[in-house]
C-alpha cells in the first residue's frame, strides 16, 4: 500500500482490494471538488450514502448491524486512501473510526440495531461532542449537564471545534449527569438531531487548514433526550473515552503516516520536473539528501504504525504506545511537509498546489485527539 517493495503486514487482498476500490472512489468524487468543498466548508450530505452505497463507511461493523464485517484493516485502509491522495475533507475517521466503534462497543442490542445500519448507509452521519469552550484535552473539566428528569434527560451545555458537527444526525455527546462526582459523573448521552427541540448548530468554523471538512459548534438548550439513548452506564463515561482514545490516537496515526508518504512521493515527482540552472531540481545534492532523509522518517513512521495496527488488530494496544504512534507520526508529518515545501520553492507556498494545503492541514493533527504535550505526559506515567 506504501511503495512497490513494501507492504504492509496487515494489508491482505481483500483489504488492499477495498484500499484500490476507496481511492477510485475519492479520485472520481472527492478530489474534483475540493476547491468547491473548501469554500463550503463541507463536503455534500449526498457524498455520505454514495459512500454509504460503496461499502466505504463502518467497513469494520459486523454484518449484522449493516457494516462491511471486517476488520479496523479494512477501516484504515480506506482513512489510507483519502490522506494519500491529500483530501481531508471527509469526516469519515470520526463516523466510521470513533462514532461507530462507541456505538459497537457500549450500545445495548437494541441500539446498535437502530442506529448502526444508518450509520453504515450515510443515512445517518455520526459525530462525537467532547470538545468545550473551555475544555479540550482536559474531558474532567467539561461543563455540559444532563439532568435526569423521569424518561428523559435534559441537556445543557456547548460543544466546540466538533467534526460533522453541521451534518450530524448522530451525536455522542459527553455530559456530566453528576457534577459532584468528578470524572466518575461523566456519561455519554445519543442526540438524535431531528428530534431535538433546542438543539442548533452555530459557525461551521473557518480553520486554518482541512477547509472543506465540517467542523462546527454546538448547542444544546434544554434539550429533552429518551434515557434510552444513555450508551453504556451512567457515570462510567470517562472510562470509554480513556479506553477509545486509544484508538482514535492511533486512526490520527494512520493518516500521519500516509499524508507523510504522500507529501515526499509528491516532491519527489515535482523536483524531477522542476528544472533549476539546467537541470531538474533532484539532481541537486541538497535535494536529494533532504528526500531521502524524508523519505527515510515517512517509512520509520509507516513501520511503526504498521506495528500498532497488527497489535490493535489482536487487541494488545495500550495506550501509551497509541500516544507514542499519535505524537511521533504527527511531529514527523509537520516537519517532513514543511520540508518538502521549501523545495517546491514559492509554489510551495500557494494554495493551487496540493502540498501547500496538505502543509496547511497538516498543522492540527497535533492538536486534536489530545495535544502532543498530553501524549508525552501519558507516555511519561507508563515509564
Amino acid at each position: 500500500m506504501t511503495t512497490a517493495v513494501y507492504r504492509s503486514p496487515w494489508v491482505d487482498d481483500e483489504v488492499q482490494a477495498l484500499h484500490d476500490m476507496a481511492t477510485k472512489f475519492f479520485e472520481a468524487e472527492l478530489l474534483p471538488n475540493q476547491e468547491r468543498f473548501a469554500e463550503q466548508k463541507h463536503v455534500d450530505r449526498e457524498f455520505w450514502n454514495k459512500a454509504g452505497e460503496l461499502g466505504l463507511l463502518c467497513a469494520s461493523i459486523p454484518e449484522e448491524y449493516g457494516g462491511g464485517g471486517g476488520t479496523f484493516a479494512h477501516d484504515f485502509a480506506v482513512f489510507d486512501a483519502q490522506y494519500r491522495l491529500g483530501d481531508t475533507s471527509f469526516g469519515n475517521m470520526v463516523h466510521s473510526g470513533l462514532v461507530a466503534h462507541y456505538l459497537l462497543a457500549y450500545g445495548t442490542e437494541e441500539q446498535k440495531l437502530r442506529w448502526l445500519p444508518g450509520v453504515a448507509t450515510g443515512e445517518l452521519v455520526g459525530a462525537i461532542a467532547m470538545t468545550e469552550p473551555g475544555a479540550g484535552s482536559d474531558l474532567k473539566a467539561l461543563r455540559t449537564t444532563a439532568v435526569r428528569d423521569g424518561d428523559h434527560f435534559v441537556v445543557n451545555g456547548a460543544k466546540t471545534f466538533i467534526s460533522n458537527g453541521l451534518h450530524a444526525d448522530l451525536i455522542i455527546v459527553v455530559t456530566k449527569t453528576d457534577p459532584a462526582a468528578g470524572a466518575k459523573g461523566i456519561s455519554l448521552i445519543v442526540v438524535e438531531t431531528p428530534d431535538a427541540h433546542g438543539y442548533r448548530v452555530g459557525r461551521v468554523l473557518d480553520k486554518v487548514g482541512m477547509k472543506g471538512q465540517d467542523t462546527a459548534e454546538l448547542f444544546f438548550d434544554d434539550v429533552r433526550v429518551p434515557a434510552a439513548n444513555l450508551l453504556g452506564d451512567a457515570g462510567a463515561g470517562f472510562g470509554y473515552l480513556m479506553k477509545q482514545l486509544a484508538h482514535e490516537r492511533l486512526v490520527v496515526a494512520v493518516c500521519a503516516a500516509a499524508a507523510t508518504e504522500a507529501a515526499v512521493a509528491l516532491t519527489v515527482r515535482y523536483t524531477k520536473d522542476r528544472k533549476a540552472f539546467g537541470a531538474p531540481l533532484f539532481d541537486m545534492q541538497n535535494t536529494r539528501f533532504e528526500l531521502a532523509d524524508c523519505a527515510t522518517q515517512a517509512h520509520v513512521s509507516r513501520v511503526f504504525v504498521d506495528q500498532c495496527i497488527q497489535r490493535h488488530l489482536r487487541a494488545e494496544l495500550d495506550g501509551a504506545t497509541a500516544s507514542m504512534a499519535k505524537a511521533h507520526t504527527t511531529d514527523v508529518q509537520g516537519k517532513v511537509v514543511d520540508r518538502c515545501v521549501q523545495l517546491f520553492g514559492g509554489y510551495g507556498y500557494m494554495l493551487e498546489y496540493p502540498i501547500a494545503r496538505m502543509y496547511a492541514d497538516a498543522r492540527v493533527q497535533r492538536i486534536y485527539a489530545g495535544a502532543n504535550e498530553v501524549m508525552k505526559e501519558l507516555i511519561a506515567r507508563s515509564l
